[in-house]
């Protein structure tokens, strides 16, 4: 059996809007205070993730909030010749302010503000809802850049995006702009079909870890979405139905090694990269997908 339309229809519905808005403005009233230690320094403040991207769910939690450095910025030079690299190196000049100056100040702040409901968590501070406010992830990162073949490491030929580090040390290097500005595309591109889609994977994926078919972390939105933004635009059609076996079905029968996420800079599926779904996630989250929609009422 599969899902009835009017199920997939109740799962494609936006989540909290209201509550997520008030959060956001909430924490970026705060992280923005003129009373900041970091006031006078130039960054940005942006909402990424679910709510950032309009496919959050009811049973989404924290709201991710970002603020990034700007004036101070890392590379990745790699694919430079020897000779850009030498131009890169010549103009580069080392920042008074850093990455850890930054996040210490953002946290010292955060605590200032709302005091025992921050933690200091892997990856972002972690600040307690309170009321109307929900649980807030805020990611301190600083500006990244992705140079490209053929740059000659002083001009504008590079990828920007955010990077930051885990407690552990580790270097995360993403591009949630680019994410943001191709899901959005591939929604008017689909007649407004992809972002309510994405929402139905997401719902029944919560029911399938509800149901016990799948283990929770196996299948992080973010990959979800990814997966979605490469399925070609026809195969999202007007029923719910129909525009989930068409694009199941295509991803099914994809090379999953040539699928990109969503800001089409990073691999969707590699092993042993933590921007990447990793080989055996991916294929347990197919198989377990397809097990429940058929088990459907069965």
């Amino acid at each position: 059996m599969s899902i009835p339309e009017s199920q997939l229809e109740v799962w494609s519905h936006q989540g909290s809007v209201i509550q997520s808005a008030q959060t956001y403005d909430a924490l970026r009233g705060a992280l923005n205070d003129s009373a900041s230690p970091y006031y006078a320094k130039d960054f940005t403040i942006f909402l990424q993730g679910s709510y950032g991207n309009d496919t959050n769910v009811y049973r989404d939690s924290d709201v991710d909030v970002v603020i990034r450095l700007n004036q101070t910025y890392y590379a990745d030079t790699s694919a430079l010749s020897p000779d850009a690299k030498s131009n890169y190196n010549r103009a580069f000049t080392l920042a008074t302010y850093s990455y850890n100056d930054f996040k210490g100040d953002v946290l010292v702040w955060l605590q200032k503000r709302f005091g025992a409901a921050v933690t200091l968590g892997k990856k972002a501070i972690d600040v307690k809802g309170e009321g109307n406010r929900r649980d807030a992830d805020v990611l301190v990162c600083a500006k990244h850049r992705r140079y490209r073949t053929g740059s000659n490491g002083v001009d504008s030929q590079y990828d920007e995006g955010i990077v930051f580090w885990t407690s552990d040390g580790s270097e995360i290097i993403n591009f949630p702009k680019q994410h943001s500005e191709n899901c959005t595309q591939k929604h008017q591109n689909t007649s407004q079909r992809f972002k309510r889609l994405v929402r139905v994977y997401k719902n029944m994926r919560n029911r399938m870890i509800d149901d016990g078919y799948l283990a929770k972390g196996i299948a992080p939105s973010y990959f979800v979405e990814g997966m979605l933004w490469n399925v070609p635009t026809d195969n999202f059609v007007q029923s719910y139905g129909d525009s989930f076996v068409s694009t199941f079905n295509w991803v099914s029968n994809s090379d999953k090694t040539k699928l990109a996420c969503a800001n089409n800079l990073h691999w969707l599926v590699r092993d042993n990269l933590p921007v990447c779904w990793s080989t055996n996630s991916f294929d347990t989250y197919l198989a377990a997908t397809r097990r429940y929609w058929n088990d459907w009422n069965s």
